[in-house]
């Protein structure tokens, strides 16, 4: 498309001024990111699908409805403890699909190679791929491989796209949720991202670190199959539960408190972000959900939630205030309250 083109727009919603390139920030599930996607993308492609802005896109065929997600995977290093590109690739998809409650059918892959990257490496991420689809009880029914120049690639990036089936009646979306609404989180968080900062620094601490990395669609299937009334649902990948839970407020235009002393913060987590530098809220997971659901169902869904192994430390963390206008703000373990925003970028780079 050129300029001449009388369809092509001239006028970029994007402050194009402000930031001539692409930063790594505009990357990193912040505002940025944010910015991006609404001024640039949806302003271009938006419709009534991609401007409800869930996990994945919900869509009615004939006698039942879909769920597609896809995602890109660039996290440096590959190999990292509790995972790889590989398992993350596959659980990152299929657990954006479980977000909108759907039950993960089938994936496709595509993989972007460098030139000389060890072919010992792509097997044992090609089986790792294959373990991770097993264990998620999905298929991979298609794929495209690509290879760049020496030079021109970080070794390897992957691109999945996942399908499912949502059996259930519920409009499982942040249009949903309602005034007192509790929030629960399904575990502890921050494990995904310090871990595979530390594996890429080659920093050590007195306990080892592993990520969350694992299937989230076992957890939602039984959640569903208990009859619970899930409002809304978010993993928390890029920004963490602050910048998931900022996300769903701005959607569903929400005022959500959530208290610091219930979220569960292994101490390993914490010591690393607090020699660090680093907020634990905005560190990513990849085997952690956030769900908005009535009060009166929660101890049942933390019930379904705790007979899963990852799940053990699942815990209501806050509630919803009101509706009608959208914030969030933490009441802190000394007892004050702050309110919580969106950081321009991600602290940690490269991370899914």
């Amino acid at each position: 498309m050129s300029d001449s083109d009388p369809s092509f727009n001239l006028s970029c919603p994007f402050p194009i001024e402000d930031y001539p390139q692409v930063i790594m920030a505009h990357g990193g599930g912040g505002k940025l990111t944010h910015d991006l996607i609404q001024k640039m993308f949806l302003s271009a492609f938006g419709n009534s699908i991609a401007n409800q802005q869930l996990d994945g896109a919900v869509f009615e065929a004939p006698g039942q409805t879909l769920v597609m997600s896809t995602d890109s995977h660039v996290i440096s290093p590959l190999f990292f403890p509790g995972g790889d590109i590989g398992s993350l690739a596959v659980y990152g998809t299929t657990n954006d699909v479980a977000m909108c409650g759907a039950r993960p059918l089938y994936l496709s892959i595509a993989f972007i190679l460098e030139e000389g990257f060890s072919m010992k490496s792509l097997w044992k991420i090609t089986q790792s791929i294959k373990a991770a689809a097993d264990h998620t009880g999905v298929k991979i029914v298609t794929g495209d491989t690509k290879v760049v120049d020496r030079g021109k690639g970080d070794g390897i990036y992957i691109n999945t796209t996942g399908f499912g089936h949502r059996e259930t009646s519920l409009d499982i979306s942040p249009k949903s949720i309602r005034e007192g609404d509790a929030v629960i989180i399904s575990g502890d968080i921050g494990r995904h991202g310090i871990a595979v900062m530390a594996s890429r620094e080659g920093l050590e601490f007195a306990t080892d670190l592993i990520s969350d990395c694992g299937p989230l669609s076992p957890i939602v299937e039984n959640l569903l199959a208990s009859d619970i009334n899930i409002h809304c649902m978010r993993d928390l990948t890029r920004g963490g539960l602050a910048t998931a839970i900022l996300e769903i407020c701005d959607q569903s235009s929400i005022e959500v408190i959530l208290e610091e002393k219930n979220i569960p913060i292994t101490g390993a987590v914490q010591g690393a972000c607090e020699i660090l530098g680093l907020d634990p809220h905005y560190v990513a997971n990849e085997g952690c959900f956030a769900a908005f659901l009535p009060t009166d169902q929660v101890e049942k869904a933390l019930e379904v939630i705790r007979a899963f192994s990852q799940g053990k430390k699942a815990a209501v963390i806050g509630r919803v205030e009101s509706a009608g206008q959208s914030g969030l703000s933490m009441l802190t373990k000394i007892g004050t309250h702050r309110i919580v925003t969106m950081l321009s970028g991600e602290q940690l780079p490269r991370i899914c």
